[in-house]
């Protein structure tokens, strides 16, 4: 593990007769970066209300690889925070399958973090109590939770609010407490729902960079779903484009480029015409 790596991610553990609950990461440790780790096979999804049926999700298949950021862009409506809601395990699917290391998902579990759009933090915790929130559930002694907490509010720009309450906060502050009590459980898969999409432009832009510096600083594998394709370029490894709803998957692209990346480059921005274009197509009426 390289000494930047150790800033973010702490110590592993050594239990040998047991993985921890707030390190579950470890249930995977034998899958190398870059092999599939996430695996969605024939995925569909069918709501029923009184007589009437929708197809939200067709037929969807793809994988994702330990250690790479993944978004998911389509036209609004099309699906993309259901089949979020299938890999968290909150959701299951009328048919098909998800396998992360192999093992089959069906429900939800200490594998898979959230982030979510509306923050859902406890108004009434400090940000520190917020961020160490799934830790003390684990049953993390005091200590270990101090340590860990302080790298992680360090790392999103958080150590000096540590005891403020969540009201004293700006939106992309409460949003950055949200990544910290996700991140902080080293989930083996954490799962963000549009997680800037409520932010002003600026903002926005300043939490995109704050991930882009945790992800060097890290090995997390992480699920994206945004409504913006220059967010899915600037920070995914690879973007996943849907058809409009039933979603099916009409592209995979391969994103060039190590991060931070530019964004008024000829490349970048030939990619974001490509896909906005076929989004446009598809949001017709």
């Amino acid at each position: 593990m390289s000494k930047s790596e150790m800033v973010i991610e702490g110590e592993r553990y050594k239990s040998s007769d047991r993985v921890r609950a707030d390190r579950t990461d470890m249930l995977y440790k034998d899958i190398p970066e870059g092999e599939t780790l996430v695996e969605i096979k024939d995925l569909n999804v069918v709501y029923r209300s009184d007589d009437k049926t929708t197809v939200a999700v067709d037929d969807l298949s793809f994988d994702i690889k330990k250690g790479e950021l993944v978004s998911i862009v389509g036209p609004s409506g099309c699906g993309k925070s259901t089949i979020l809601r299938c890999i968290s395990g909150l959701l299951q699917p009328t048919s098909g399958e998800i396998r992360i290391g192999g093992n089959l998902c069906t429900t939800a579990g200490s594998d898979r973090g959230m982030v979510f759009q509306d923050f859902a933090l406890f108004p009434w915790r400090s940000v520190r109590q917020n961020v160490e929130f799934g830790l003390e559930i684990a049953g993390v002694p005091k200590e270990e939770r101090r340590e860990r907490s302080d790298r992680y509010l360090k790392a999103m720009g958080l150590l000096d609010f540590a005891d403020s309450r969540i009201h004293e906060l700006s939106g992309g502050m409460k949003q950055r407490v949200g990544i910290a009590r996700a991140m902080i459980m080293h989930p083996a898969v954490i799962l963000m729902d549009e997680p800037f999409g409520a932010l002003d432009a600026q903002t926005r832009n300043i939490l995109q960079e704050s991930l882009v510096k945790v992800l060097k600083n890290s090995s997390r594998t992480i699920v994206f779903v945004t409504h913006s394709v220059d967010e899915a370029l600037f920070l995914s490894d690879r973007v996943l484009v849907l058809s409009k709803r039933p979603a099916t998957v009409h592209t995979i692209v391969n994103v060039p480029g190590d991060r931070p990346r530019d964004r008024g480059s000829p490349e970048f921005i030939k990619l974001r015409k490509e896909i906005l274009s076929y989004l446009e197509s598809q949001n017709t009426m």
